[in-house]
C-alpha cells in the first residue's frame, strides 16, 4: 500500500471538489441576481473577480483541510472522521471565503446572504464528502479484497509471537504478517517465517516494505524492550508491542485495528492530528518572521563575534532528532575554536572554553536563534525536547532506555526539561530533563506548547539562561 498515492488522491479529489463547488456557486449567484443562467453577460466569465477567486478557493480550502489534519494519516480515516472533518472544514471555508472575499451584489435583502452562505455551505459539504467517501470506500475495498495491506513483522519467535501473528491474521482486515526477526533462541513459529534476526533489521524492512512492527516476546525486560525499540524508530515505522501489566493498568493499551488483541502504539502522539498539522504551521510562519526580523541582530551578534575571537560566526553539531536521524543543529559559536578537540565535553557555567561574548549570548539563549532556520526546515520545532549527541545519548540510555520514546515527536528549541533543569552539564540532570521531556510529550498540546513559550521568554528577558 502506497500512502503517497492514497495522499495524493485525497488532495486532488479536494481540489477538483472545490473548483466544482466554486463553479456551481457562481452560477447560482448569477441565476438568483441576474434571473437567468445566460444573458449578456457569461457565467464563465462574469466579473472581475471570477478567475483569481476560482484559483484563490481550492487553494484556501486545501489550507484548511491540512490544518484539520486529515492528510496526516490519509490510510486511517474512517467514514466517521471523513463526515466531522468534511463537516467542519466545510463550515470554516463558507464563512471565512464569503465575508474574505466581500461580495459585491447589490444587498437587496440580508436574507440573500443568508441564503447564499447556505448553499455555499452546502455544496462543500455535500461534494466533499461525497468525493472522499468514493476514495475511502475504494481504499476499504482494496484492503478487503488484499491488494493493499500493511506489511508487518513481529519481532519474536516464542509462543506470543506465535500467537499474535495469528491473532493478526485472522483479525485485520489491512495487516499483513510477512515474517518474524528473531531475538534470542527460543523458536515457536514456522523456521521458514523467520526472515533473520535483529542486526539485519534494516535490510529486513526494506526487502519487505514494512510499514509496522509487533514486538511481542516470551521474556523481555524493560532494557530489552527499548532496547528493541530503539533498533525500531530510526526506520519511521508504526511500532506495537504487547502491553504489561503497568500499560493495561494505566491506560496505554488500546484495542485498535487488531481486534480482540490489546497493543500499545508506542510512535503514535498524544495530539490530535489537527492541533500537529496546527503546531506545524505555527513553526513554519514564526520561524520566516523570526529569521526576517532579527537579520540586524543577527549581523550585529556576527560581528561581535568575529571580534571577540577567531574562529566562524555560526557552529554547526550533529544532533540526532526525529525518528532517531542525526542533523546539523546550527547555533552561534560562543566557545573558542577548537575548544573540544574531538572529544565530546559538556558545559557549565563558569566553563573556560566559553568566549566572553559567548557568555552573553548563553545567558540571554541568544545562541540559539539560528537554530529557527533548523525549524523552517522541519529538523526541530519551536517547543519539543532538546536534541542531544549520540555520545551522551549512548550514556543516557544505559540510565534511561526509555531516552527513545522522544524520538517519535521532533526536537525543540524549547521545552520543559529546559526550562526546569536548564544547561545539563552531567548525565544525572539529562535524565533528569529527560523525564520532564517524557511529562512533556505523554501532555502534549498547543496550549501546553504556548505555556512553555511564555516560560522561555521569561528566562530569556531575565538571563537565566545558564
Amino acid at each position: 500500500m502506497n500512502k503517497k498515492k492514497l495522499l495524493i488522491r485525497y488532495l486532488t479529489y479536494d481540489m477538483l471538489t472545490a473548483m466544482v463547488v466554486w463553479m456551481l456557486f457562481m452560477v447560482f449567484r448569477k441565476t438568483v441576481n441576474d434571473a437567468q443562467v445566460f444573458g449578456s453577460v457569461n457565467i464563465f466569465v462574469p466579473n472581475f473577480n471570477y478567475f483569481s477567486s476560482l484559483i484563490i478557493y481550492p487553494f484556501t480550502c486545501l489550507f484548511v483541510h491540512y490544518l484539520s489534519g486529515f492528510y496526516l494519516q490519509p490510510e486511517k480515516k474512517t467514514q466517521v472522521k471523513i463526515i466531522f472533518s468534511s463537516l467542519i472544514t466545510s463550515a470554516i471555508i463558507s464563512i471565512s471565503i464569503f465575508f474574505a472575499l466581500m461580495l459585491d451584489d447589490i444587498v437587496v435583502s440580508y436574507e440573500y446572504y443568508y441564503y447564499s452562505l447556505l448553499v455555499l455551505f452546502g455544496l462543500q459539504f455535500l461534494l466533499t464528502y461525497l468525493a472522499r467517501t468514493f476514495v475511502w470506500t475504494e481504499t476499504r475495498n482494496n484492503y478487503r479484497t488484499k491488494r493493499w495491506k500493511i506489511n508487518t513483522i513481529i519481532i519474536g519467535t516464542g509462543q506470543k509471537a506465535a500467537k499474535m501473528a495469528e491473532e493478526v491474521e485472522k483479525n485485520s482486515k489491512k495487516n499483513h504478517v510477512v515474517g518474524f526477526v528473531a531475538v534470542d533462541n527460543i523458536i515457536a513459529v514456522d523456521k521458514e517465517k523467520i526472515l533473520g534476526h535483529l542486526p539485519q533489521l534494516e535490510n529486513i524492512i526494506q526487502a519487505n516494505e514494512v510499514e509496522e512492527a509487533i514486538i511481542s516476546l516470551d521474556n523481555a525486560d524493560e532494557q530489552k524492550l527499548f532496547n528493541y525499540i530503539n533498533a525500531l524508530y530510526r526506520y519511521n515505522i508504526d511500532i506495537r508491542f504487547t502491553p504489561r501489566v503497568y500499560e493495561i493498568l494505566t491506560g496505554s493499551a488500546r484495542i485498535g485495528s487488531m481486534g480482540i488483541n490489546p497493543l500499545v502504539n508506542i510512535t503514535q502522539l498524544n495530539m490530535s492530528d489537527w492541533e500537529i498539522s496546527v503546531k506545524r504551521f505555527i513553526d513554519i510562519v514564526i520561524s520566516v518572521v523570526a529569521l526576517i526580523l532579527m537579520i540586524p541582530m543577527f549581523i550585529y551578534f556576527a560581528i561581535a563575534i568575529k571580534r571577540d575571537s577567531k574562529g566562524p560566526v555560526f557552529y554547526k553539531q550533529e544532533r540526532i532528532g526525529r525518528h532517531g536521524k542525526p542533523f546539523d543543529i546550527l547555533k552561534f559559536r560562543t566557545m573558542y575554536q577548537g575548544a573540544e578537540n574531538g572529544v565530546p565535553k559538556l558545559s557549565s557555567a563558569d566553563d573556560e572554553r566559553i568566549t566572553k561574548i559567548g557568555r552573553i549570548l548563553r545567558k540571554y539563549r541568544i545562541d540559539e536563534l539560528p537554530q529557527f532556520w533548523n525549524v523552517l526546515k522541519g529538523e526541530m520545532s519551536l517547543v519539543g525536547p532538546r536534541p542531544e549527541r549520540k555520545y551522551y545519548i549512548n550514556q543516557i540510555i544505559e540510565e534511561a532506555p526509555y531516552y527513545c520514546l522522544l524520538y517519535k515527536i521532533r526536537p525543540g528549541l524549547t521545552s520543559w526539561g529546559p526550562i526546569k533543569i536548564g544547561y545539563s552539564d552531567t548525565i544525572e540532570k539529562m535524565v533528569e530533563r529527560l523525564n520532564y521531556d517524557i511529562i512533556y510529550m505523554e501532555n502534549m498540546s498547543l496550549l501546553n506548547d504556548i505555556k512553555i513559550l511564555i516560560l522561555t521568554l521569561e528566562i530569556i528577558i531575565k538571563g537565566k539562561g545558564v
